[in-house]
């Protein structure tokens, strides 16, 4: 401890303001408790700033752009798009600025001291603080951790000014003709989906026997047959090995079928997975349990193995989802303030912007099968649907997997156009308990996607009226 550094004794500190920790904070206010959140970043940390918000902002902007192109099948053609590239960067730019502001007036509003700086874990009751000038310890009653993840780099691909990380893929100051990507994961084919919107010649190399391979194949093929229609390349089965960097571009070697390959490009994007930021915070000294992993030891109420300190987000088990990382927030700073608050994932969603997009929650029917409950698994095409057709996007299907025995809705998957919100109502119909019945008797307007939803609920029941 440094001369005069005297401690400042806090109430609840949150460390990370991401999704998970700054959401945490803002619950933990509400509930009465004197909240200090601490982030060597920006408020809103990977999602808002350099994650989630801007790749989606970068997706939209490649969607109007090939929309933009026309279709000869509507009779709307156009000789040139013209993208300007920098304004798109300057566009999604004030996105950011306009939600990590609205998150610095969140902790104003509910007088969330902020504190910049990084974190060290003195012991399990202290921790100092440092920026580039001082360092100053910070004690806690209640501690919640929230320090998120970081993207994995691999052997030979050292993260350069060619070889990318996804954060550097979202900041490119031009649209690359030719662009490697090496793993075929959410992170990989949404940025891969969106470059290749724009008119760029993307190359997927993934390791697995095909894309998105946590997802159903019925699923990832139709993704796989739009990217191929923009002019990517998909090689499965396919293990990067090196990169040349050159004063133009990348060759990537790669290997694939016992034979070594290369391709050029002008960058490669590398998205093989996140680790959890769980080292050189000092978790060791606070005496924190860790499994094999690196992932923090939890209990259902996001406690750790010492009774004041809490871990939520993408250093806990499961998926890596900024919206998980906000529920467990919420958990954890609830249980801080003696509610009985406990971690449910009964029906946690996961979503991939791909083009087109994929959902998923609850069971899927291998799922399903292999916990040994009898299903139905109802699915209906968004090419029997109208308002899938006017908009010239008719790809995909949703499938609604029920109990058999009584229709309870336990799972439900879909691709297509605006799948990131058609899950949210098979989502509450899993929270809620309903049913298929339920569902197929709910007036859906026509015509929209949502009307797909109550037609495979009549599928389901086996009264289905717009496919045989």
């Amino acid at each position: 401890m440094v001369v005069g550094d005297f401690p400042i004794e806090v109430d609840t500190l949150v460390v990370g303001a991401g999704p998970g920790g700054y959401v945490a904070a803002i619950r933990a206010a509400q509930m009465g408790q004197e909240v200090t959140i601490v982030d060597k970043g920006a408020l809103g940390g990977t999602c808002l700033n350099v994650g989630c918000i801007p790749s989606k902002a970068l997706i939209q902007a490649g969607h109007m752009a090939a929309n933009a192109a026309g279709n000869e099948d509507l009779g709307i053609t156009t000789e040139k798009v013209n993208v300007d590239f920098a304004k798109v960067q300057e566009w999604k730019g004030k996105i950011v600025d306009r939600l990590t502001s609205g998150v610095g007036s969140l902790m104003k509003g509910n007088k969330v001291d902020v504190v910049q700086g990084e974190v060290y874990f003195v012991d399990d009751k202290s921790v100092r603080i440092m920026d580039d000038k001082n360092s100053q310890t910070y004690t806690f009653k209640n501690c919640i951790i929230a320090t998120g993840s970081t993207p994995i780099e691999i052997p030979g691909f050292a993260y350069s000014d060619r070889v990318l990380d996804s954060e550097a893929a979202l900041a490119l100051e031009e649209i690359p003709e030719k662009l490697v990507v090496i793993g075929g994961g959410y992170i990989g084919t949404e940025l891969g989906s969106a470059y290749a919107n724009f008119g760029t010649k993307v190359t997927i190399l993934e390791g697995e026997k095909t894309i998105l391979s946590t997802f159903e194949k019925s699923m990832t093929s139709v993704v796989s047959r739009r990217l191929k229609k923009n002019n990517a390349d998909i090689i499965t089965e396919a293990m990067a090995k090196s990169v040349e960097e050159t004063d133009k571009g990348v060759k990537v070697t790669y290997e694939v079928d016992g034979k070594e390959e290369v391709v050029e490009a002008d960058y490669v994007l590398v998205t093989v997975g996140r680790y959890p930021n769980t080292k050189e915070i000092g978790l060791e000294e606070a005496g924190i349990e860790l499994d094999d992993r690196g992932l923090v030891k939890i209990d259902e109420q996001c406690r750790t193995n010492k009774e004041n300190i809490y871990a939520i987000g993408d250093i806990v088990k499961g998926l890596p989802l900024a919206h998980k990382a906000s529920y467990e927030g919420k958990v954890a700073a609830e249980a801080i303030s003696g509610e009985k608050s406990v971690i449910d994932y009964l029906a946690m969603p996961a979503v991939v912007f791909s083009d087109p997009e994929m959902a998923s929650v609850g069971y899927t029917e291998a799922e399903a099968k292999e916990a040994g409950i009898e299903i139905k698994a109802a699915k209906f095409p968004f090419g029997a649907n109208g308002r899938a057709l006017s908009l010239n996007d008719s790809d995909g299907s949703l499938k609604l997997i029920t109990r058999k025995s009584d229709g309870l809705v336990i799972g439900g998957q879909i691709v297509g156009p605006n799948a990131s919100e058609m899950i949210g109502e098979i989502t509450l119909a899993i929270e809620s308990g309903m049913t298929a019945e339920d569902i197929a008797l709910t007036i859906h307007a026509h015509p929209t996607l949502g009307e797909i939803t109550m037609e495979a609920a009549e599928v389901a029941l086996g009264t289905p009226i717009h496919t045989l």
